[in-house]
């Protein structure tokens, strides 16, 4: 360990992260939720393709609400009171989503929830790399969509212990509404925990208060170390404005495009349309019930384990090469799943291996489903260690301090735009005579390679600075676009 390593104070510095981080725990339990209840909902419902979609992606125009709101609410009360708000919404949208009587009070709940949801996704990484040394932001800030992961495993788990307690008929009177109500308790942790957190350094000083600024950066690292970021802090902020269109300077846009740009390529491969309807791809391709809520958990377990690969990478390879690979990986499983779709669909693929007559195994029984399967995890593995956290922790560091929650407004907002808008179309898609299941992966995979030429392109690297040294980069260099590592 170097010196500047050992200056941290890991006792107080773990417990807050991950006390913040549990926010990240309800946006994978909340947005993943609807996976095991959406079938359910479709019979005790009676749902067309149109309304299971808006059912199941609703609470994402609660999320768009959210990214919207949440850069306005965190600059005007704080990082720390938003946080909270966000756990009140939590727990109000569980139960709220367990009771309904009609679709339209589910969808209301579920909205109440994609609020919380979309507040939490730029609040929570905000707040921790605004804390965090440089030389840990990295695996901090991974804390957070492993804890996503985290919540997305659990509540896999949980919708398949709920499934199995009842017949179908009792899932579709009752079952889904335990599943919805089974946040309550984490909602709840959430917000006492987050009683006990202090305010964002970097907020502190924004508002002139650096007595109370100074006292959390001591309690982060050692007097001498806290001292030289609050002179950077200082520094940085005589050379804002802190308005709203000061995110569009020129010296600021390239960083405003990379931001969006990351936040739409991340949910334009398809990965929630992955998560959130895991189950009803299997069992399209002919899986059982309780044999798809199993691959569903399976997914589940491989998206948290891949999550360990990218905490332990990104502060030693750093942001750009993980995304460079991971999306190249994607392309390929998302390619091969997409294939072995059209396989399924046209019964035109045969070929003999040792022996086996590859197309009678894939039409067998159980034989595509365990193909999907495979290539599914491929992409969530790739995904998991790559493109879900580090695009996350470049959106949170890569804007100037006194507008960093309005640029990441923005770079949520079309996130989670992005996210509603896969979740809404991918039933009407795979129904579709023109589109189909096969064209509608090969889409995603398309996407993954753009994300490549991007990535390789435009997207510097940020390993290894300090926020206030990735702002001056930006101000030393007045590029529409960055084309060269930050150096």
């Amino acid at each position: 360990m170097s010196d500047r390593e050992t200056a941290i104070h890991y006792r107080f510095l773990l417990p807050v992260t991950l006390s913040v981080a549990l926010g990240g725990l309800l946006f994978g339990y909340d947005t993943a939720v609807i996976s095991g209840c959406i079938g359910y909902l479709t019979t005790h419902f009676h749902l067309d393709e149109a309304m299971k979609g808006w059912v199941a992606s609703s609470a994402l125009v609660g999320c768009i609400g959210g990214a919207m709101a949440a850069g306005f609410v965190s600059d005007a009360i704080g990082r720390k009171r938003t946080l909270i708000l966000c756990a009140a919404l939590f727990a109000l949208s569980a139960v709220g989503s367990a009771i309904p009587r009609t679709v339209t009070q589910l969808v209301l709940a579920r909205i109440l929830g994609g609020l919380a949801v979309g507040g939490a996704s730029m609040t929570v990484p905000m707040y921790i790399a605004e804390l965090a040394p440089e030389r840990i932001r990295g695996r901090l800030i991974s804390l957070y969509q492993l804890a996503v992961v985290v919540g997305i495993s659990v509540v896999f788990f949980i919708n398949m212990l709920i499934q199995g307690q009842g017949t179908d008929a009792w899932n579709v009177e009752t079952g889904w509404r335990w599943m919805f109500a089974s946040e309550t308790l984490p909602a709840m942790l959430f917000g006492v925990l987050l009683l006990g957190i202090p305010e964002s350094p970097r907020w502190l000083m924004g508002r002139s208060r650096p007595a109370e600024a100074r006292a959390v950066l001591d309690r982060v690292q050692d007097r001498q170390a806290a001292n030289v970021v609050l002179a950077q802090i200082q520094d940085s902020l005589r050379h804002e404005k802190g308005g709203f269109r000061e995110v569009f300077a020129p010296e600021f846009r390239p960083a405003l495009l990379i931001g969006i740009c990351l936040a739409l390529f991340q949910q334009c491969s398809g990965i929630n349309v992955i998560m959130y309807y895991a189950p009803e791809i299997f069992k399209a391709i002919g899986a059982e019930a309780d044999s798809a809520f199993r691959q569903a958990v399976v997914i589940g377990a491989v998206n948290l384990a891949f999550t360990f690969v990218a905490i332990w990478l990104v502060d030693r390879v750093g942001r750009k090469a993980l995304m460079l690979v991971g999306s190249l990986v994607q392309a390929v499983a998302l390619g091969a799943v997409g294939w072995l779709y059209y396989v399924g669909e046209s019964n035109s693929f045969t070929f003999s291996l040792g022996g086996i007559e590859m197309s009678a195994w894939f039409h067998h029984e159980g034989g595509s489903s365990m193909l999907l399967l495979v290539f599914i995890l491929v992409y969530v593995a790739a995904f998991a260690a790559t493109m879900g956290p580090v695009v996350w922790i470049v959106i949170a560091e890569i804007f100037p301090n006194k507008v960093r929650g309005r640029a990441m407004t923005l770079a949520t907002f079309a996130l989670w735009t992005a996210c509603y808008l896969m979740s809404q179309t991918y039933p009407m898609l795979v129904e579709s005579d023109i589109i189909g299941n096969a064209a509608t992966f090969w889409i995603y995979s398309v996407v993954s390679l753009l994300t490549v030429a991007f990535v390789w392109g435009y997207v510097p690297e940020t390993k290894g600075r300090t926020l206030e040294e990735i702002e001056a980069s930006w101000l030393s260099r007045r590029r529409s676009i960055p084309k060269k590592p930050i150096s």
